[in-house]
Parts: C-alpha cells; sequence; structure tokens
C-alpha cells in the first residue's frame, strides 16, 4: 500500500534510516524583503480584525513562551510542542487588519518577534463562503527537511504529529475568546498550495533512492490544512468548495512578496518522506459538508484537581518534560478528569463516544478514530496494569474481539459511567512501558503513559489514503489536550515519538492491519534542571526592546 507505516516501523533490533549529522534546518523563520508588521503583544481586543485580535489569536496559540539558555547554548520554547523542540510551524493567515487601508492580506507569521510578514494583498473576498461572516483563515505548512536531518525517514511522522498539535493549540486558543474553528477539509492539496501561494516555486522531482548533496529544491513547504476561525454560534453557514477552489484558484495570478530563507548548504533526501507525501495527497472533495456540530461539554468529576489557573496561564506554562521523578501520584478522580477531556464526544449528549463534538476535537471533520492503551503506574487507587480508553464506541466489539482473549474488559472502581476506560490486566507495567518506548525511562517514570492506536486499515479503505496523516493529527490534538491537562493540575508531560509499534500490537495481540500503534505520550511528575535559566520570550535576548 502507499500509506504502509514505514515512517513509523522499527523493531528492536533496528534503527529507522537518519543521518546523524547536525544542520542548521531550524533557521528558516520567515521570508526576505517581505513588509513586516509590529503586533502588540497583550492589548484587549477593540476592533474586529484589528491587528490587536489577530495578534491575541495568533499568540496563544503560535507564539513563543519563553527563552531557555544553558550555558552558551539558547533555546526557544513554543506554546506548542515542535518534535524535538526544533522548530515551529509555518502559520499562513488571511484576514482583514484593520485600520490598514488594504482589505485583506494574506500573512505569514513569524513567532521569534511575534510579527505578520505581508506575502500578498488580495481582493475583496477570498471566496464564497459567506460575506457577512466574520472570519480569517490560518493555515499551518511545514518543510520535512527541519526535521530529516535529526530523524530521518520519521520525519513524516513527526511532521504530521505537530499538525495535529498546531489544529488543538488554535482551536484552544480560538475558545478562549468566544470563537470556533474548524477544517475546510474539502479542499484539495493543490487548492492549498495556491492559498498560501507555494505553488509558484519549482516542484521537486522525487528521487528514486535516498541521495545526499546539495539540493536547494527539497526545502520547499508542504500545506498542511486550512482552519477557518469565526464567532461561536453563528449558526451553520454553507461552504460550496467547488466555488472555493475556483476562487483560489485565482491566487495564482496574485504578486506574492518575498524570498525563502536558505536552510541548509547540503542535503540529505529520504526518497520514502516525499514519495509517502505524495501517495497521501488530498483531492478537491466537493461532496464534503461543512458541519458546524452543537458544542458538548467535557464531563467533571474533579473539579478541584486544577491549579488556580486562567487557560491562557496553562497554555503559556506548557512545557515538554524530559525526565520523570518516578514519585509523583495521582489521584484516581483526577486520572478520571484527564481521560474525560480526552473524549471526542463530550459528557451528557446521551451519544456514544464517536463524533467530533468536545473541545478541541469539534476542529476536525471525521469520527475519532484513534484510540489508547494505558499504562498505570501510580494513580492512587487504580491497581497498576494495562487499560484501554475507546474514544469510538463503534469500534468497542472488533477492539474486543482483536486483542488477547484472558483480558478483562470491565470497568474500573469508581470509573464515571460516561468513560469508556476499561481494564485489560493487572500488574506492574513499567518496565514493559520503558522497553515498548525504546527504552526510555520517561515511559515507566510517570503517572501513566500511553500509546495511542488508530482504528487504521478499514479507516483508509473506507475514506481513502489521504486519512493517513490525519490519523497522526488526531493524535496530535488527543496529545495537545494531555499536555494542557497535565499542566492545568500541576504536573506536566511529553510526547514519545520513539516507539516499538509491532511489539506493542504483540502485546495487545493485534494482528494485521486493522489497528496501528501511530504516537506515546506520558503524564507525570517532571524532574527540572535549575541549571537552565527562563528568560522572558519577548523581546527575545537577541532582538532590541
Amino acid at each position: 500500500m502507499p500509506y504502509r507505516v514505514v515512517p513509523c516501523r522499527a523493531m528492536p533490533c533496528r534503527a529507522v534510516p537518519c543521518h546523524a549529522v547536525l544542520g542548521d534546518a531550524r533557521s528558516k523563520s520567515h521570508f526576505k524583503f517581505s513588509p513586516r508588521h509590529r503586533i502588540p503583544l497583550s492589548r484587549p481586543c477593540e476592533i474586529i480584525f484589528c491587528f490587536t485580535l489577530v495578534s491575541y489569536k495568533v499568540k496563544s496559540p503560535f507564539h513563543v513562551s519563553a527563552f531557555q539558555t544553558y550555558g552558551d547554548s539558547q533555546t526557544t520554547i513554543a506554546v506548542i510542542p515542535s518534535t524535538g523542540s526544533l522548530v515551529m510551524k509555518n502559520i499562513h493567515s488571511i484576514t482583514r487588519p484593520y485600520p490598514l487601508p488594504i482589505r485583506l492580506l494574506k500573512f505569514l507569521y513569524i513567532p521569534n518577534i511575534h510579527s505578520p510578514t505581508t506575502l500578498a494583498a488580495l481582493a475583496d473576498s477570498i471566496g464564497p463562503i459567506n460575506p457577512t461572516l466574520t472570519a480569517f483563515s490560518c493555515a499551518p505548512a511545514g518543510i520535512y527537511t527541519r526535521l530529516t536531518w535529526k530523524y530521518g525517514e520519521r520525519a513524516f511522522r513527526y511532521c504530521n504529529h505537530d499538525v495535529g498539535h498546531a489544529i488543538a493549540a488554535v482551536s484552544m486558543a480560538a475558545a478562549g475568546l468566544g470563537w470556533d474553528v474548524k477544517i475546510l477539509d474539502g479542499l484539495g492539496h493543490e487548492d492549498l498550495e495556491k492559498l498560501m501561494g507555494l505553488n509558484v516555486f519549482p516542484k521537486f522531482e522525487v528521487p528514486s533512492k535516498p541521495i545526499k548533496g546539495k539540493i536547494p529544491d527539497i526545502e520547499f513547504e508542504h500545506p498542511d490544512c486550512v482552519l477557518v476561525v469565526f464567532p461561536s454560534g453563528v449558526g451553520e453557514f454553507d461552504v460550496n468548495y467547488e466555488k472555493l477552489s475556483s476562487s483560489i484558484e485565482k491566487f495564482s495570478a496574485l504578486d506574492w512578496i518575498g524570498k525563502p530563507n536558505s536552510l541548509s548548504k547540503e542535503h540529505v533526501c529520504w526518497d520514502i518522506i516525499y514519495k509517502s507525501a505524495e501517495a497521501v495527497e488530498k483531492p478537491l472533495t466537493i461532496s464534503n459538508e461543512f458541519k458546524i456540530d452543537p458544542f458538548c461539554a467535557s464531563g467533571i468529576c474533579s473539579e478541584s484537581c486544577y491549579k488556580d489557573y486562567s487557560v491562557r496561564e496553562v497554555v503559556r506554562k506548557r512545557r515538554s518534560a524530559v525526565d520523570m521523578d518516578a514519585k509523583t501520584t495521582m489521584e484516581r478522580e483526577t486520572f478520571y478528569q484527564i481521560l474525560l477531556h480526552c473524549l471526542p464526544s463530550g459528557s451528557g449528549s446521551g451519544e456514544k463516544q464517536k463524533r467530533p463534538l468536545a473541545l478541541p476535537f469539534r476542529v476536525l471533520s471525521w469520527d475519532a478514530e484513534v484510540h489508547a492503551v494505558l499504562f498505570v503506574h501510580r494513580v492512587k487507587g487504580l491497581p497498576k496494569g494495562l487499560y484501554f480508553l475507546v474514544r469510538n464506541e463503534d469500534h468497542f466489539e472488533e477492539l474486543e474481539n482483536a486483542t488477547r482473549h484472558d483480558f478483562e474488559w470491565e470497568k474500573p472502581e469508581g470509573c464515571p459511567d460516561d468513560l469508556p476506560l476499561y481494564i485489560l490486566a493487572r500488574g506492574d507495567c513499567q518496565q514493559v512501558s520503558k522497553a515498548l518506548s525504546c527504552h526510555q525511562d520517561i515511559a515507566g517514570d510517570g503517572c501513566f503513559s500511553l500509546g495511542m492506536v488508530a482504528h487504521f486499515g478499514p479507516t483508509l479503505r473506507n475514506k481513502n489514503a489521504w486519512m493517513y496523516p490525519r490519523l497522526f493529527w488526531e493524535t496530535g490534538v488527543l496529545g495537545q489536550v494531555l499536555y494542557l491537562e497535565a499542566h492545568a493540575i500541576g504536573i506536566s508531560a511529553t510526547g514519545i515519538g520513539c516507539f516499538f509499534d509491532d511489539p506493542v500490537h504483540e502485546l495487545l495481540g493485534l494482528r494485521g492491519s486493522n489497528f496501528q500503534s501511530l504516537y506515546h505520550f506520558t503524564v507525570g511528575g517532571p524532574v527540572l534542571d535549575n541549571r537552565i535559566m527562563s528568560l522572558p520570550a519577548y523581546p527575545g535576548p537577541k532582538i532590541d526592546a
């Protein structure tokens, strides 16, 4: 199959191919020679679509939250996680920047100086979305070479995890201001390229095998998706994807401003990444229905577990744990509360878990396809062992039949009725979870860790190959929820990108391709390195005040 899981496949005896030479692929942050506009950092929102509003919305999900220094080295800490803390997503936006005289501008956001770079000036309308609707677009995009220099073939998977984290960050930031977000998922790959002005650059010709050398065209930017951000409670509004695609066709005639920075003098091309990306490009799907589902809140079983933080404080405090302390414990009700926020359909609707109705999952255009197998290590009142969170209850019978026949599949003591959590097996699984996550201690030293298991083969067969990256997006959205939940209760979390998927399947008794392990995560008490000093994000250490 063109969408086989090569980027995440690794057996304990063989590492995924990658290039060990450290490059300067983190340097590309914006376009040269493009007009920039400084935007406020924290002034209240006064006028819809002025730079202040865009600033407030963009800053929460995409800005730099701090700089960390250790000796002579300095790294940026982003609000949203990026693989290996390497780079943040490129964020394109189309908005109406009142009080500037230009009605619509196409921007690329520069997080390190909190400024938009103008890439194009547009006409009155971007397409046949309701013209009376106050809305703007937000479009993440990525560059594979930012990660391939370190992670090799795995970069394809990591880039798509990061898309999910970014999508969730936009959804949460918008919700904090009373706005809603949905993916315009009827658009095709070519539409996204034109919308972001990426089709004006030379098309990269994928080689037949991995090669090394000076390959400047490999630094191309690939579009991920387009999100439309609009006020909550506007009701239904129609998106005609055929007309919208026709309007986007006119973007090819725009005068695009700026020139991308060069990332590196030398490159290594992992051909499987680009072949996979081409194989899963989504076409325009006119039949896709744009739906704004009714909002459904997540269930509450332990509000007292949360610290007295605002949403914005939690978002900005997010850090990826490097090590866990192997002693912090969590109350059973806190564990249940975190998992209630991981459910796509919320609570109280009377529906089975399936549809994306709760934050931030409602941004997605498909029913939940990702579940979680949990390794419980330090949760008071719960036996240590292997648990399973079913996020789409239509899959329950298939999961029960596909996994080991000696699994219990019983709800644990005190579990809320609307939380489809099941204990599979009891016992200390710290060493097992460490072994499955490439022998990393962090997987067993937290309160709990988990593997995200997707309903894989049937989803790709029934919905098409372009669902492949979207499954990784969904894991990223779920991972972002776990990050924020952990920090809201005063501990930490981190994604685990290195794991052995076949042994995970063997542990669960899974055979074939109906279910596939895609991402690992851990939540617990972090080990803080007091040698690392944090500095304010704005102005940064190398930016004049």
